[in-house]
């Protein structure tokens, strides 16, 4: 049952898609089946629940040579980023949703940015849109249909024994965040390398005695407060035998990896007062020299990312309105 429950929690966490089934399903229908019966106004459809941070990556240059994105130049740059919990309730209790998140965004210059979405589980369940859809389908059919699908779906295998041994930690700063899926980096020479990353935590903190519906929320303000957070950005570069389409399989543990720097985090604010409230965390927003790999799941999110944003763009300006005119 933890395993069918982690993946009910991680389904809104992945964003959205487009997908097919016996006829086209749009992004706005996604999105309505993750906002659900009730719509927060003004907040996303998905990871409705954050706190915005800021911070900076210091770049150590040991990937210069596998992309000429200006990010990995040794020296730092800035960073706003966002910390969240899986779900479309932005009052929902923070421990009650162990798939957790980091998404970051960089301004590389006046015409470049870079934004990543991670989570905590390493792979996702299904490797392509079709059998997302499908997936939603049984979720909303009950527990037997669910049990029945990832039955007829054996590469979720990998998923489950990570819902299955998963454990939470006691901070949003002990954490893995992973890519999940996979991108190119691309050097001077435009020569790709396929790459998952994960931001690999430096601390470690027990579950503990923490309370309340905002635990994790207050714990890592105060903690960034106290001091900065740091994370290792550590890459895991594929070889030849590895699908970097398929999101569902990890790699061997014997893939080469290099650290490419640290995020650093040195502020936080609440969401709706921050800078990351108002960012479309959408992963194909790329930077020269890391580009998108084939990966059905990654190419299907940007649609509904845009849905999302569109709605809840729309809420607030019809609520500021609403304000301005009771003025």
């Amino acid at each position: 049952m933890k395993q069918l429950y982690l993946a009910l929690l991680l389904l809104p966490a992945i964003g959205g898609l487009h997908a097919e089934a016996s006829d086209k399903v749009s992004a706005q229908q996604f999105v309505d089946l993750q906002q659900g019966k009730t719509a927060f106004a003004g907040f996303r459809r998905a990871h409705a629940k954050g706190l915005c941070v800021s911070g900076e990556f210091r770049s150590n240059g040991n990937l210069q040579s596998y992309s000429k994105a200006s990010l990995f130049q040794p020296g730092t740059t800035p960073l706003v980023g966002r910390l969240s919990i899986a779900g479309n309730n932005p009052a929902a209790p923070d421990l009650k949703a162990p798939v957790r998140s980091l998404a970051l965004s960089f301004s590389l210059s006046r015409t470049e940015q870079w934004r990543l979405a991670m989570n905590t589980p390493p792979v996702m369940a299904v490797a392509d849109p079709h059998s997302f859809y499908q997936q939603i389908q049984a979720i909303q059919a009950g527990p037997d249909a669910i049990k029945q699908f990832f039955a007829q779906h054996p590469e979720s295998s990998e998923f489950l024994t990570w819902a299955g041994q998963y454990q939470p930690t006691g901070s949003f700063a002990a954490e893995t965040y992973n890519s999940i899926n996979a991108f190119y980096l691309v050097n001077a020479k435009g020569e790709p390398q396929a790459v998952r990353w994960a931001m690999q935590p430096t601390v470690s903190v027990a579950p503990g005695n923490l309370q309340g519906d905002n635990a994790l929320q207050q714990e890592i303000a105060t903690r960034i407060a106290a001091d900065q957070v740091v994370f290792d950005w550590v890459f895991t570069l594929a070889d030849a035998t590895d699908d970097e389409t398929n999101s569902t399989k990890a790699w061997p543990a014997s893939r080469q990896q290099i650290t490419a720097g640290q995020i650093v985090l040195t502020g936080s604010t609440a969401q709706l007062d921050g800078d990351c409230h108002a960012i479309n965390f959408d992963p194909l927003v790329l930077p020269t020299g890391i580009t998108a790999t084939a990966d059905p799941i990654l190419r299907a999110r940007s649609a509904a990312y845009a849905e999302s944003y569109r709605r809840r763009a729309k809420e607030q300006r019809q609520g500021a309105l609403q304000e301005s005119s009771n003025e």
